[in-house]
């Protein structure tokens, strides 16, 4: 049995977003060609629920997580449920962050842990391969409600039409204005519209500030390269297509948003300047950089914004959807899931706790917890976002209330409202890595002054098809 392979716990604002899809500081992406080769010698069996693995399930049994830890009660009070309705089961949480190359490895070796929560973005490449399990098994047998799922987060779960995991939480990204910055800028922060690209770079520029060359506000953060899909998508481009085996890297207009995305920053002191000003932050904390007046607005996901109703209440802020040249809003949403790996010694148990942690009953008990808390401390809940639509819908229409505190309950119905409009990169088979590492590096390289956008995104195009293709040969 896999014990603790996994690196230390990072300090809290990294693991609670990296809990919520979030990769962490020190995750590791390994090759095609090393992943292959580490998995090659497993033997093909069923799919969890069909009786493969399952030798070790019932009385006496136990499970391994890896990848989940224990930092709060919405941990907490799920896996509790768990516990009471499998006291048979003795659970080993090895906490830490998912560890690509120690998962592999374990898998390889034929001693993987029971169930894995990791990154939605990486299950193409390893059901692909052959690395986790099929659920369909599982869902059919454990009557798991897989229809209260956000269609997002199922896309991001489901390979070649078959579930691969389960969702966890629901992340999305909206824009975050700094009242104060705007007011600067003769704006009404909640006025701005991101779907006007010209006046937005205008904005950007008169919320900038800086003393003696030095960036002491920057006007408009775009959050690349991480965001490039975004972009291109508000663009009106989807850089991959919907079956995940064509790259379209090459959309121009996918090289028009990253030309437009990367003047942006550089009107406002360029990208070396950008990022040592950024790389000070602290996101999570009592000096984020609205509180301080850092940043004029910026791209993130939800999490940012909820972190803040906890360490500073009373900031200035207004949360918007960021919408498309249309003027329709768009979101690239995330998160995690839970998977069970090939060769799994007790993959009904790691069902049972699968339907469990992603429940809308057991989300909504966690929720309560967490509002209970919030209430005792005095400070405002603006709600648990998770993969599962029927538990939000309970959560934010009777835990959530209005707390008084006017940009975090108006931050609520914003974040609520573009959940719908939630969009993803498909699976880009088994090369899920190799496609997010050439986009990443095309942009980059843009903002490094390497290279021109559409150059850029040629070569990733070909690096990236490439890399499609010989996965799928």
């Amino acid at each position: 049995m896999l014990r603790s392979s996994v690196g230390p716990d990072r300090r809290a604002a990294v693991r609670a977003a990296t809990a919520r899809g979030g990769r962490g500081p020190a995750a590791v992406t390994l090759s095609t060609a090393v992943i292959t080769t580490m998995i090659a010698a497993l033997a093909a069996c069923g799919g969890v629920g069909s009786g493969g693995g399952g030798e070790r399930s019932g009385g006496g049994a136990s499970l391994t997580t890896m990848g989940f830890g224990l930092p709060d009660e919405i941990a907490t009070v799920r896996v509790d449920a768990f516990k009471k309705a499998n006291p048979g089961i003795a659970l080993q949480i090895n906490e830490g962050q998912f560890d690509e190359q120690a998962f592999l490895s374990a898998v390889a070796a034929g001693s993987p842990p029971d169930v894995v929560y990791l990154g939605r973005d990486r299950i193409g490449s390893y059901a692909a391969r052959g690395a986790i399990q099929p659920l369909d098994g599982c869902v059919a047998e454990q009557d798991v409600p897989v229809g209260d799922f956000y269609p997002a987060a199922q896309q991001q779960v489901k390979y070649d039409g078959k579930w691969y995991g389960m969702p966890e939480f629901y992340n999305s990204i909206v824009l975050v204005v700094g009242d104060k910055a705007a007011k600067d800028a003769g704006v009404d922060p909640a006025e701005i519209d991101t779907s006007d690209w010209e006046r937005l770079a205008e904005l950007a520029e008169k919320m900038t500030r800086t003393e003696g060359g030095k960036i002491e506000r920057f006007g408009f953060y775009p959050k690349l390269p991480e965001f490039l899909p975004l972009w291109a998508k508000a663009n009106g481009a989807d850089i991959l297509s919907a079956d995940g085996r064509t790259s379209r890297l090459d959309d121009p207009k996918a090289a028009e948003a990253l030309a437009y995305a990367h003047r942006l920053v550089e009107a406002q002191g360029g990208w070396t300047k950008l990022k040592a000003f950024t790389d000070t932050f602290d996101y999570f904390g009592e000096g984020n950089p609205f509180v301080k007046d850092q940043i004029g607005a910026m791209l993130t996901e939800q999490f940012v914004v909820t972190a803040m109703a906890g360490t500073t209440p009373d900031v200035k802020i207004t949360v918007l959807p960021f919408k498309d040249r249309q003027g329709n809003p768009v979101n690239n949403v995330g998160g995690n899931a839970w998977v069970v790996p090939k060769g799994a010694k007790n993959p009904d148990a790691a069902c049972a706790w699968i339907k469990t942690m992603t429940a809308a009953d057991t989300w909504i008990a966690a929720a309560r917890a967490r509002a209970a808390k919030r209430a005792q401390e005095g400070k405002a809940y603006t709600g648990t976002y998770t993969g599962n639509a029927k538990a939000d819908e309970v959560i934010f229409s009777e835990i959530v209330k209005p707390s008084g505190k006017k940009p975090f309950d108006d931050a609520v119905k914003v974040i609520r409202s573009v959940q719908e409009a939630g969009f993803v990169v498909p699976q880009s088979a088994a090369a899920a890595a190799e496609f997010k590492k050439a986009w990443e590096d095309a942009a980059t390289r843009v903002l490094q002054g390497e290279q021109q956008p559409a150059d850029a995104l040629e070569r990733a195009h070909t690096e990236a098809q490439k890399a499609i293709d010989e996965a799928t040969s």
